[in-house]
C-alpha cells in the first residue's frame, strides 16, 4: 500500500533549521525560532548592502485548473528541490494555507507525494500565527469602527456605507451575513454586516505587497472602512487604529523559514485568495530569498491569467522585481476536461473517460495551454512548460502536450514527476529553466499606471482573457467612475474571476471566444492598492461540505496529527 503525503513526510528525518539556514547564508542571529521545525527570518538584511548579484526570479503558474488543482505548489516545492541536485543553490517561497479549506475540503497546501515542505501538519494549521495576527488587527478596525459609531460618529460614517466586515479563518457560512449590535441600546449600533476568510482580508494583501514596517503602517492607515454620506472615505487612519494594527502585525510580517523534504530552504508568508486578492506570497520574502540565493522559485495562485497577471502587474509593479523566466504546470486531464465533454468535482472520482487515451478530446481543450503560454510571453518571460504526469497518461497524449507547448512559444516542455520522484523527477525541467533565465528578455508590465481604470480593465479582458470587450452593468459604472473622481484611477486592476475560465463565465472552458467579458461591480483596496472588478459571484467565505475533511483529522496514541493529508 503506498504511502499518503503525511506518511512521506514522516518517513524523512529533518535537518537541523540552523543547517538549512546555513544554505542561504543566514546564521542564528538572523533567526527567531519557533520550536525546532520553523522561524522568522529578520529583516534586518534587507537594510544591508547586497553581497552578492541578485539570484535569478522564477514564477511557477499553470494552465486554468480543475478543481482538483494541477500541481503548482508540487512544482514549486520540487523545481527548487531539483535545482538543487543540479547544482544550484535555490529555495522555494511558498504562501501559507488558510485553515478553513484544510478543515474542508482541499486539503493541505505544502506540495505533495515527494515535494513537500515539512511538518505539513505545521505548516497547514497554525505555522507561526500570522494568520491569526492578520484576523486580530482585521478585528480590531472593525471594533474601532464600531465603537466610534456607538460614542456619536464624529466622522460621520454613514452606517449604508460601511464597507469593513470582520474576518475569521474558517469556513464557516453562517456567518457570512449577519446583525451585528442587536440586544439594546448598550450594545451599539445595530446594522448588517458579515465575515469573510482570513485570507480575503485586505491585511492580508497589504502584508503580501508591503516593503517594510514604514510601508505597512502607511498602507494600513489608508484602508478605506466606509463612506460619508457625501461619498467621502473614512479610513483607518481616521479611526485611530493604524498604529494598533500595526503593532500587531510585526512579527507576522517576517517570513517563516522551513525546509522542503529534500532539506532545500523554504520560507512561507502570507496567504490573499488569488481571486479578489492578488494570490502571491510576501515581496519580502522574494527579496531576502534573491539576495542569498542563485535561483527563488515562487509560486502564483490559479492559472496564468489569475495569479502570473497579478504577479506581475501588482507584485511586480509594487516591488520592482523583474522575473527571468516562467514555470507553466499543465495536465493531460485537464486539458482533456478543457474540450467540454467531461466534467470533474472536487471529492468525487474523475469521470472514466479521463483516465483513458483521447487525443481528440486533448486536441480539443489545448487551447487552454495555448492561450496561457501566450499570456505569459506577454509579459516578455520565457516560459518552460511542466506536463505533470499521471498514471494514465500515455505516450502520445504527452507528446501531443509537448508539441503544442513548444509551438505555442514555449522555451522547452518535459515530463514532471516531482510529486512521485521529488527532485530527481524534474531534473530536466531544472536544465531548462536555467537555460531560460538566461534568455534574451524585455519584461514589461502589462498595462501603464496612466490608463483610466476602463482602459485597464480592457487592456486585460482582451489581452488575457481574450474577450471582444467589456460591458459593464449601472453598478461598475458608478463605482469606477467614483474611484476615478477619488484619486484611484492610478491603481492596478486585481480582477475578481473564475479560477475554472479564462472568461467570466466557468462554463466556459478550453480557449473562449467570441465573447463580451461582463463587469458586475467593483471596489478599492486602497492601503493594498487595487481596484478589484468584481466579475460573477466571488465567494469570500467557504462553507463546509456534508463531510468536510476535518471528521478524519486527530491524533494518535502519541500525540501526532493524523489524516490531513
Amino acid at each position: 500500500m503506498s504511502k499518503n503525503d503525511l506518511e512521506i513526510a514522516r518517513s524523512v528525518p529533518l535537518r537541523p533549521l540552523t543547517e538549512v539556514a546555513r544554505i542561504m547564508g543566514l546564521g542564528t542571529d538572523d533567526l527567531e525560532p519557533y520550536g525546532t521545525t520553523k522561524a522568522k527570518v529578520k529583516l534586518d538584511l534587507l537594510n544591508q548592502e547586497p553581497a552578492r548579484k541578485q539570484g535569478k526570479y522564477i514564477v511557477v503558474t499553470a494552465i486554468t485548473p480543475t478543481p482538483l488543482g494541477e500541481g503548482k505548489t508540487v512544482h514549486t516545492v520540487g523545481i527548487s528541490q531539483a535545482l538543487n541536485r543540479i547544482g544550484k543553490r535555490a529555495c522555494c517561497v511558498i504562501r501559507q494555507p488558510s485553515m478553513g479549506p484544510v478543515f474542508g475540503i482541499k486539503g493541505g497546501a505544502a506540495g505533495g507525494g515527494w515535494s513537500q515542505v515539512v511538518p505539513p501538519e505545521e505548516l497547514n494549521l497554525h505555522l507561526t500565527g500570522d494568520f491569526h495576527a492578520v484576523t486580530a488587527a482585521h478585528n480590531l478596525c472593525a471594533a474601532f469602527l464600531d465603537a466610534h459609531l456607538f460614542h456619536g460618529n464624529e466622522l460621520g460614517l454613514d452606517p449604508a456605507q460601511i464597507t469593513w466586515r470582520r474576518v475569521l479563518d474558517m469556513n464557516d457560512r453562517a456567518l457570512r451575513e449577519v446583525e451585528v449590535a442587536h440586544g439594546g441600546a448598550k450594545n451599539g449600533t445595530p446594522r448588517r454586516t458579515g465575515f469573510d476568510i482570513t485570507s480575503a482580508s485586505e491585511i492580508m494583501a497589504i502584508l503580501g505587497l508591503a516593503s517594510d514596517i514604514h510601508d505597512l503602517r502607511k498602507r494600513l492607515g489608508a484602508i478605506v472602512v466606509g463612506y460619508r454620506a457625501d461619498g467621502t472615505p473614512v479610513t483607518a487612519e481616521d479611526l485611530k487604529v493604524a498604529g494598533a494594527m500595526t503593532a500587531i502585525l510585526k512579527d507576522a510580517l517576517k517570513p517563516t523559514l522551513m525546509q522542503t523534504l529534500e532539506g532545500t530552504p523554504a520560507l512561507v508568508h502570507t496567504g490573499p485568495f488569488a481571486n479578489i486578492a492578488h494570490g502571491n506570497s510576501s515581496i519580502v520574502a522574494d527579496r531576502i530569498a534573491l539576495r542569498l540565493l542563485d535561483y527563488v522559485v515562487t509560486e502564483a495562485g490559479f492559472g496564468a491569467d489569475m495569479g502570473a497577471e497579478k504577479f506581475v502587474d501588482i507584485k511586480c509593479r509594487a516591488s520592482g522585481l523583474k522575473p527571468d523566466a516562467a514555470l507553466l504546470v499543465a495536465t493531460v486531464r485537464a486539458l482533456k476536461m478543457h474540450s467540454g465533454r467531461f466534467e470533474i468535482k472536487a471529492g468525487k472520482p474523475l469521470p472514466e473517460g479521463l483516465t483513458k487515451e483521447d487525443l481528440d478530446a486533448l486536441t480539443e481543450g489545448m487551447g487552454n495551454l495555448q492561450k496561457q503560454i501566450e499570456n505569459v510571453r506577454l509579459f516578455g518571460i520565457p516560459v518552460v512548460v511542466a506536463i505533470n504526469r499521471f498514471p494514465g497518461d500515455t505516450e502520445a497524449e504527452i507528446a501531443a502536450v509537448q508539441q503544442a507547448a513548444i509551438e505555442a512559444g514555449a522555451s522547452a516542455a518535459h515530463v514532471s514527476t516531482l510529486f512521485s520522484d521529488g527532485g530527481k523527477g524534474g531534473e530536466d525541467l531544472a536544465h531548462a529553466l536555467v537555460k531560460a533565465c538566461e534568455e534574451p528578455k524585455s519584461f514589461r508590465l502589462l498595462y501603464p499606471d496612466h490608463l483610466s481604470l476602463k482602459e485597464k480593465i480592457e487592456t486585460l479582458a482582451t489581452k488575457i482573457y481574450g474577450a471582444d470587450g467589456v460591458d459593464y452593468e449601472p453598478a461598475a459604472e458608478r463605482a469606477l467612475a467614483q474611484f476615478e473622481e477619488r484619486g484611484f484611477g492610478k491603481f492596478p486592476i486585481c480582477m475578481a474571476k473564475t479560477q475554472y475560465s479564462l472568461s467570466h463565465d466557468p462554463a466556459k472552458k478550453g480557449r473562449p471566444t467570441g465573447y463580451r467579458f461582463v463587469v458586475r461591480d467593483a471596489r478599492v483596496a486602497v492601503g493594498a492598492g487595487f481596484v478589484y472588478p468584481l466579475a460573477g459571484e466571488i465567494m469570500t467565505m467557504p462553507g463546509l461540505g456534508k463531510s468536510p475533511g476535518g471528521q478524519g483529522i486527530d491524533i494518535d496514541k502519541n500525540g501526532n496529527v493524523v489524516g490531513m493529508l
